[in-house]
């Protein structure tokens, strides 16, 4: 199997601390910190480390301090070699994150005094989605002299979606739009459509984990990508994944990143996707969260190259209970993604697509409400981490729901483990990335009111201090 991607010398080298001035022999402290790129996401699985050579001369060691550490991360199963192929990460298979319904299983989590942050979505508008079912219900006689069926979506609601990529500098017809079920929903048909199996799917790392449970789920091979220490895109990195993989599909989310928040400049998005058209892959971007920013946000992707696939949903600015996303693509690709959903669920319902098509015509209404609301909740979130957890780094999001908090040990899912006995439920940093890496991070939403948001906070920074002084290892792996 061809590696992910290859890391030089010098770039491994760049990433590591100065190995002199930790405690033990080099070579341990060499083998830890390699462990701890892992598990952080900041190197990839299957990435291909550099010869042993090549790194002592990197790191000006000899080459016995890296034959050493290299033999204590195999021992680890941290490595695997392949004769005539290299040394390539890896993490042990019991550590392994497998797809994972906890978010709609978790016990309790209904009770009053418990605090839900395992999910970065809003409550309805007060108001606003029974006025909208009301105007629709005056419309919707007309359509039931009809069949009802129609996999690419009602005409009113195609037409609406494609007038706001318009106002966007995006050049739409409403024939290039489908009405999906939810972003994920027009994500899982693309994947269904376009790619075979053992495919590969540059995404992000992390990234939102219903992607990744997709692309498993259509036998794709999830190809990763770190971003960077302090939030953001490793433009370069990404490039070059893309010419040493060329994989079929590329799934980003540059407009408020989930679950960082970042915002990838019109720069970077230009650099990706003229390096995707040199590799023949196909760019689908997730713009759920493209109205939920903090700051002015940046040129539409499909602005810059129209044949990116852009999704879209209505969960995340109004209300994850109407069940109404978009697709926009070339006018082919729509009609074989229709010819397939026909298939499998016959089009979506009449009445929501309605109520949704009333909605648009508020939406810069709602959102600019939702953001207005959102701000002040994200700074309560930040100044309470501040106050009770100020060995935690956060970087301010610049949009979205939710904000990447790193840990200053890899203790995530043990944290989440003991934080729901104090009545707060939080999701891993592991669920958002592969094979048990981000174990030094957490995703913690800004969706309730800063009051329960401060308290959250405070029982997660009780439970940080006990386990401090639990003993459990810094190295614990995610145990599936």
């Amino acid at each position: 199997m061809a590696p992910v991607s290859r890391l030089g010398g010098r770039a491994l080298a760049a990433l590591l601390p100065d190995l002199r001035t930790l405690p033990g022999p080099v070579y341990g402290a060499l083998a830890d910190g390699i462990t701890a790129l892992v598990l952080d996401g900041r190197v990839a699985t299957e990435t291909r480390l550099p010869s042993e050579r090549e790194l002592a001369v990197a790191l000006r060691v000899s080459r016995a301090t890296v034959t050493a550490a290299y033999d204590a991360l195999r021992a680890d199963d941290f490595l695997t070699s392949r004769t005539g192929s290299g040394s390539f990460v890896s993490v042990p298979a019991a550590s392994r994150v497998r797809p994972s319904l906890a978010r709609w299983t978790t016990a309790g989590s209904d009770a009053p005094d418990v605090i839900d942050l395992s999910c970065a979505a809003l409550p309805a508008p007060p108001g606003v989605i029974e006025a909208a079912v009301a105007s629709a219900a005056t419309r919707v006689s007309q359509f039931t002299r009809h069949d009802g069926y129609d996999p690419s979506g009602l005409p009113a609601l195609r037409a609406a979606v494609a007038a706001r990529f318009r106002a966007r500098g995006v050049p739409t017809d409403a024939d290039q739009i489908l009405i999906t079920n939810g972003a994920l929903h027009g994500f899982d048909l693309l994947l269904r459509l376009l790619i075979g199996s053992g495919d590969r799917v540059l995404t992000e790392l992390p990234t939102y984990p219903g992607a990744l449970d997709a692309i498993r789920g259509n036998s794709g091979r999830v190809v990763p990508v770190p971003m960077a220490a302090a939030g953001g895109w490793q433009v370069e990195l990404v490039q070059a994944t893309l010419r040493q993989t060329a994989p079929r599909l590329a799934f980003l989310t540059p407009d408020f990143h989930n679950p960082t928040g970042a915002l990838l400049d019109e720069s970077g998005r230009r650099d990706i996707l003229r390096t995707a058209r040199e590799t023949g892959t196909t760019v689908v971007v997730d713009e759920s969260f493209v109205d939920l920013g903090f700051c002015p946000g940046a040129r539409a992707s499909a602005a810059i190259d129209p044949s990116v696939i852009s999704l879209g949903s209505l969960s995340k600015p109004v209300w994850g209970g109407l069940r109404i996303g978009w697709l926009r693509a070339s006018t082919d690709l729509v009609h074989r993604l229709a010819a397939l959903r026909a298939s499998i669920d016959m089009g979506g319902a009449v009445l929501d697509q309605l109520v949704a098509a009333d909605l648009f015509g508020r939406l810069d209404e709602i959102t600019a409400a939702r953001v207005a609301g959102l701000r002040p909740q994200r700074d309560a979130l930040l100044a309470a981490l501040a106050r009770e957890l100020p060995q935690w780094r956060v970087t301010v999001p610049q949009g979205g729901l939710s904000l990447w908090a790193e840990l200053d040990a890899p203790l995530s899912t043990p944290l989440t483990l003991l934080a729901t006995q104090a009545g707060v439920v939080v999701v891993p940093g592991s669920r958002f990335g592969i094979d048990g890496t981000l174990e030094r991070f957490l995703r913690l939403p800004f969706s309730l009111p800063a009051e329960r948001l401060d308290e959250a906070v405070r029982r997660l920074a009780g439970v940080w201090i006990r386990l401090g002084h639990s003993g459990i290892s810094t190295r614990q792996l995610v145990v599936a």
